[in-house]
């Protein structure tokens, strides 16, 4: 797992983790039980602090990507992949619909807000 943070992203650090790693999740390049790297250890390999890292963590363990065993380690979740897909669909809805008011709020018509999402969606 390779992941790419950047300081002059105006998504805060910790996200920029979760997201890739959910993504990760979400494509098989892990597996179910398979083991994460440390909280200390991602924290010095992406240059972040241990707060960072571990609120990353956090949240994915609330969101039920991951399962955090004391004294064991972090490990992608053995939950059924769909309901984390499920999980993933919801927070994906809750900010569409941010975006979807933020658009009607300056009269931006439902085409031009298509095409904006198509854009965005090729260029990811």
């Amino acid at each position: 797992m390779n992941i790419i943070i950047s300081n002059a992203s105006p998504q805060p650090l910790y996200e920029q983790i979760e997201e890739q790693i959910k993504r990760a999740i979400l494509s098989g390049e892990l597996t179910p039980g398979e083991a994460l790297p440390s909280i200390r250890y991602l924290a010095r390999e992406l240059r972040v602090s241990v707060i960072t890292a571990k609120r990353a963590y956090d949240d994915l363990e609330r969101d039920g990507f991951v399962q955090t065993t004391q004294g064991k380690g972090t490990f992608v979740s053995l939950a059924n992949l769909d309901r984390l897909r499920e999980v993933a669909m919801s927070q994906i809805e809750e900010k569409l619909a941010e975006a979807v008011g933020a658009a009607k709020s300056i009269g931006l018509g439902l085409e031009e807000f298509q095409q904006i999402i198509e854009e965005l969606y090729r260029e990811a």
